[in-house]
């Protein structure tokens, strides 16, 4: 929806119901554009590059993005952390974190030898 001087002067102007009958079967304004407005209230946060003196600020960041986005799964604000994770001495931190989640990940390993062919769960490992 595009938001013009028309439209707030629209939204702005009040006028009386005329009954009862008119205030109660009159339609309700959307308030959904509003809401839209606030939903990202809290902006990204910004990559960390290891400058120490920056990292309570970024962590501070991190903290009220995973909050206001309702993130509340561990995996993913792992994720959301390694993501913002780049360059240097964190960039390989963060690549040797998600390769561990990987290896870890032992999946598709399992669906294999759960369900295939017990002859062939030789050549899974």
């Amino acid at each position: 929806m595009r938001i013009t001087e028309e439209y707030i002067s629209d939204r702005n102007r009040t006028t009386e119901p005329a009954s009862l009958e008119e205030m109660l079967t009159a339609p309700k304004p959307a308030v959904y554009d509003e809401i839209v407005m606030l939903k990202n209230i809290v902006p990204n946060p910004r990559w960390f590059d290891n400058n120490k003196t920056k990292f309570e600020d970024w962590w501070r960041e991190i903290q009220l993005f995973l909050k206001s986005n309702k993130v509340v799964a561990t995996d993913d604000k792992i994720i959301i952390v390694l993501a913002q994770l780049r360059g240097g001495i964190v960039g390989i931190y963060a690549q040797n974190k998600i390769n561990q989640i990987e290896k870890e990940n032992n999946f598709v390993k399992e669906v294999k030898i759960r369900f295939s062919d017990k002859s062939k769960a030789v050549d899974v490992k």
